[in-house]
């Protein structure tokens, strides 16, 4: 049995389980922070655009969906190695998002997918988890869900709002002694 990143199978739980996508990005955003911070383009960032569209895509931005979606099918193109080490079919998964991209570039309305995991074991995993949270499995989106849909209005700003304003204080000081 592979032994995948916890992050990773909770980013996955939520992607096919509560359909939070939200959270998928917040999730894969500190993974990617602590382990490749630089790496602008690494699987982990194709991973979150793919999440962030479908975000944008469900709440009807077909603007914000679509070209985060042709940026994450740019990134995920060359990382075929990597996507296989996840266990995601990298062709199947490439084709998936392809005809995703279409659908919403038609303006069709959203639509739930899930990523081919290639790895029986990890998806029994993943269910196992889903199961314990209450959740099922490759369920659809719940369309009704506002606090989902509209996740990124009832987070708590607070901790970003007071490091800004701590980096400008600090950039004011700076020109301020230079002055």
């Amino acid at each position: 049995m592979l032994n995948y990143p916890e992050d990773y199978l909770s980013f996955l739980v939520h992607f096919h389980g509560t359909r939070d996508y939200f959270e998928c990005h917040e999730i894969l955003e500190e993974y990617w922070k602590d382990t490749a911070p630089k790496e602008r383009d690494s699987h982990w960032v194709g991973l979150i655009q793919i999440a962030v569209a479908l975000y944008h895509d469900r709440r009807g931005n077909k603007q914000g969906a679509t070209r985060t979606l042709a940026k994450a099918i740019a990134n995920l193109r060359s990382k075929k190695v990597e996507l296989q080490l996840l266990c995601l079919d990298p062709e199947e998964l490439l084709n998936l998002l392809q005809n995703t991209h279409a659908r919403m570039l038609s303006k069709k309305p959203y639509e739930s997918i899930n990523l081919p995991i290639t790895d029986q074991e990890l998806i029994v995993q993943c269910q196992a988890i889903c199961s314990q949270e209450g959740y099922v499995w490759c369920t659809d989106s719940d369309m009704a869900n506002l606090s989902l849909i509209d996740k990124h209005l009832k987070r708590d700003r607070s901790d970003v709002i007071s490091e800004r304003a701590r980096q400008l204080s600090l950039r004011r000081a700076k020109i301020e002694d230079h002055s």
